[in-house]
């Protein structure tokens, strides 16, 4: 979520400063720029004052033109700014450089038309620092009503655009710098405000693998997260009484019927010496009652296992296997049922109780269901992160309806139920595994037959 999050904070947050900077970058050229407008409009007002003299005597003495001759010279000399009095046929008064006239077109030629309608010329438009424009300003020297020269300054941009550049750099390094600061902000918010999400995923995942001791901690976040953790804290102790009261009435009433099923199936015994001998009627009632005792044990074996705690350790269920096989074997040379294992040593963390109590269950059913002269395979494997065991038998097999439901509770198929069993072997089981981090999964074995993999973890428990 964090990866979701954090960068649409941080487009918004780019967003907002952009927003920001860029105006603030466009008003400080502009503020560059009018600046030296401004000086360059006192400029030709300075040169239109002393120009005015200049024209008045152009006929006479030309002490004034030599005065501003000079100073134009001086001008040019100091800045490197163009600058020059022209007549309104265009003709130079005179000028700074004294190479320099009018041009018939172009930005300045615009600047002296538009100065003599009496008016000074427009600002000229705005110049960037990768342009390298020039800054042409026109002023009117107006004698009795009437212009009788204007007074055109051309300037270099070179200092002006690296003003706004150093400008622009500082705005950028301001805009690095705030977006750092908030990148950071965002960092801290968005752990914050998730951690008690991330805590809670966890907790979760915890439960969901039948830790349910497990709680989340309700120490920081949001308000909102820290309710939601106490809400969470609540149903969970509410889940682990529900189930804990669930247990226990299964645990109690399977021990509590035990006794009077014995005392049941005792009399059941006496009853039979006073009956002929090979009744059917009552062998078909000791058969329900010890049916019956079984299923209790069953239950009762149920509830301790999705009640007990997996004692996890490094485990060679190579060994583990081959001692189950090894047990298993009389029982299927018994049936005329071949048992075969390939267990090479294969370290994994489980529980080694709870997997020998899973193996004998899963080779049980294999045994049960497999023919006379057929034979059932014990196979162990492992990869980089499980091991595995699978246990191949050449009986009827499942349906794929029937692949679907078993291992619930009770369920066997409509086939088997003249075979012994309660339908809860399967059931303890995947209860055990899953307690210890491991699974059972079911398949079809080609030709026919059913496959049943047991997986454990063999890397170590992280929590």
């Amino acid at each position: 979520m964090r990866t979701r999050l954090l960068p649409l904070l941080i487009v918004l947050m780019a967003a907002v400063l952009l927003a920001l900077g860029v105006p603030l970058a466009v008003s400080l050229a502009s503020a560059q720029q009018q600046k030296v407008v401004v000086d360059r409009i006192d400029d030709t007002a300075y040169f239109a004052a002393i120009a005015r003299p200049a024209v008045d005597t152009t006929t006479g003495s030309r002490d004034e033109l030599g005065v501003l001759s000079r100073e134009l010279q001086s001008y040019y000399e100091v800045y490197d700014i163009r600058a020059g009095v022209f007549l309104p046929n265009g003709r130079p008064l005179t000028d700074g450089p004294a190479t320099w006239s009018l041009p018939k077109t172009g930005e300045v030629f615009d600047a002296f038309k538009e100065s003599l309608l009496s008016r000074r010329s427009h600002d000229p438009k705005q110049v960037w620092p990768w342009q390298r424009g020039r800054l042409v300003i026109a002023s009117p020297v107006i004698r009795d009503g009437d212009v009788v020269a204007v007074v055109v300054t051309d300037s270099p941009t070179g200092q002006m655009r690296s003003r706004i550049l150093d400008g622009w750099l500082i705005i950028g390094a301001g805009l690095t710098a705030a977006m750092l600061l908030a990148v950071g902000a965002a960092l801290r918010l968005t752990g914050w405000v998730l951690k008690p999400v991330r805590v809670l995923d966890t907790t979760t995942h915890l439960i969901a693998s039948g830790r349910l001791k497990s709680r989340v901690a309700v120490a920081s976040g949001p308000p909102e997260l820290r309710r939601l953790a106490r809400s969470f804290n609540e149903m969970a102790d509410n889940v682990e009484d529900v189930l804990e009261q669930q247990r226990a009435f299964v645990a109690d009433a399977s021990h509590q019927l035990r006794n009077p099923l014995a005392a049941l199936l005792l009399r059941i015994e006496l009853l039979a010496f006073e009956l002929p001998e090979g009744n059917e009627e009552i062998a078909s009632v000791q058969a329900e009652g010890k049916r019956l005792a079984q299923v209790l044990d069953d239950l009762l074996g149920l509830a301790l296992a999705e009640h007990t705690e997996a004692d996890l350790r490094l485990t060679d269920i190579g060994a583990l296997t081959a001692e189950r096989v090894a047990a298993w074997a009389p029982t299927a040379d018994a049936k005329g049922v071949r048992l075969v294992g390939d267990c090479p040593p294969t370290t994994a963390w489980t529980d080694p109780v709870a997997l020998s109590s899973a193996l004998d269950a899963v080779i049980d059913n294999a045994v049960k269901f497999t023919p006379k002269d057929e034979r059932v395979e014990v196979t162990v494997a492992s990869n980089g992160t499980t091991s595995t065991i699978v246990v191949t038998d050449n009986g009827p097999g499942l349906t794929d309806e029937e692949l679907a439901r078993v291992g619930d509770r009770f369920w066997r198929s409509g086939r088997h139920q003249n075979i012994k069993g309660s339908g809860l072997g399967l059931s303890i089981s995947r209860a055990l595994l899953a307690a210890s981090g491991g699974s059972l999964s079911y398949g079809h074995h080609e030709p026919h037959g059913l496959r049943v993999t047991v997986t454990v973890p063999r890397s170590a428990p992280t929590h």
